[in-house]
């Protein structure tokens, strides 16, 4: 039986990973501790359902009324609770999926007490990938990625050289506004770009599907995560979402992970790794999904995507900079304080503007994703 913490538990990945140990059982999966936002009404559901040891509230108003409603279990609530969810002595694997720069201390803190991580959220590996990664490798942690092209990925290196791949290709549905001519793109309405056509997620990351933003990040990811060079690392719009990425090696062989657009697959693979258990989705039909289509994405009018590329190849801070400040922005522009086209062209512009310093740790990280959010929120 492996003990696992879910950060983000009622959010969509928290409650998919619900799921997957409702499907497997209580001799192959317990929940020992939950961690959420504020959600305090699911999360008490949750914990009536699973009983974990500890259940934590990042607001701490919230923490204080959710222990009034569950006295028989522990609530802790603000950063210091989530980091001890992550850390419980209980716990082998924490299932890292709170979005937002708050979960980037809960996973370092996971790390840093030998837990083994679920990596959902992605700003540990966009904001300090090479810190991060280094922390890990220090401390025989092994991460595992629950996003759909990861898992895809490190599903189809498993066993191989990284020697000898030749690309990592990134698939990427290319959101609701693929087709839009230039008129059409200044037009879109935040219920327009909250309507993803294949997966249903929270709304900062569907935000950043529509933007081509939540391929760049998953493009920073993967470089780091796997150790490939930014330029092996290619993005292919393909709008079913049934190819959830590819590896191409050196002889000319491409292999893929094919399955329905569902992330209780991910989730379940990156529990139960290195076993292949029974899953929940049905045998993939061939007939029914017999048109796959692929096109190269348009750099110019989805200009975030080419930004994180950007980000990347100049390192540093920049990356950190770019993820909070987008964050800002589409914030923004969900309260309809901003166009969707202003998100791409501000963050370009604060980009432009940012002057690059080396990320040694958290004092860093804080530091530029203060002084993103300041300058993204004028």
């Amino acid at each position: 039986m492996k003990r696992i913490a879910i950060l983000g538990s009622t959010g969509s990945i928290g409650e998919s990973t619900l799921k997957v140990v409702r499907h497997l059982g209580p001799e192959k999966l317990k929940v020992v501790t939950l961690a959420s936002h504020s959600q305090i009404d699911l999360l008490e559901k949750q914990a009536r359902e699973f009983e974990p040891e500890l259940v934590a509230v990042y607001n701490k108003d919230k923490a204080q009324e959710l222990k009034s409603r569950i006295p028989h279990i522990k609530v802790v609530g603000g950063i210091e609770g989530i980091e001890e969810a992550a850390t419980h002595p209980y716990v082998d694997q924490v299932v890292s999926a709170i979005t937002g720069s708050i979960g980037l201390r809960p996973a370092i803190a996971a790390i840093c007490a030998g837990k083994n991580l679920a990596l959902a959220n992605k700003e540990p590996l966009v904001a300090a990938g090479q810190y991060f990664m280094s922390l890990a490798r220090k401390h025989g942690v092994t991460i595992l990625p629950v996003d759909s092209e990861h898992s895809a990925l490190f599903q189809c290196l498993h066993g191989e050289n990284p020697k000898t791949v030749r690309r990592l290709i990134l698939t990427a549905s290319g959101g609701p506004f693929r087709f839009y001519t230039d008129q059409q793109l200044g037009e879109i309405t935040v219920e327009g770009a909250l309507q993803h056509p294949n997966w249903k997620m929270g709304p900062k990351i569907t935000i950043d599907c529509s933007t081509l933003m939540n391929k760049g990040l998953e493009v920073i990811e993967a470089h780091w995560l796997f150790g490939i060079p930014l330029d092996q690392i290619e993005v292919i719009v393909h709008p079913q979402s049934l190819i959830h990425s590819l590896v191409e090696y050196v002889d000319g062989s491409t292999l893929a992970q094919i399955s329905e657009p569902s992330m209780v697959l991910p989730i379940q693979y990156a529990l139960t790794y290195p076993e292949r258990l029974p899953g929940m989705l049905a045998p993939f039909d061939f007939i029914k999904n017999s048109t796959l289509q692929f096109y190269a994405p348009d750099l110019k009018r989805f200009r975030c995507l080419d930004l994180a590329y950007q980000a990347v190849r100049q390192g540093g801070s920049l990356p950190c900079f770019m993820n909070a400040a987008n964050e800002v922005l589409v914030q923004r522009f969900v309260n309809r304080e901003i166009g969707w086209l202003e998100i791409g062209a501000r963050l370009e512009t604060l980009m432009e503007r940012h002057e690059v310093i080396p990320i040694a740790g958290l004092e860093d990280i804080d530091h530029v994703e203060a002084k993103a959010r300041s300058e993204a929120s004028t």
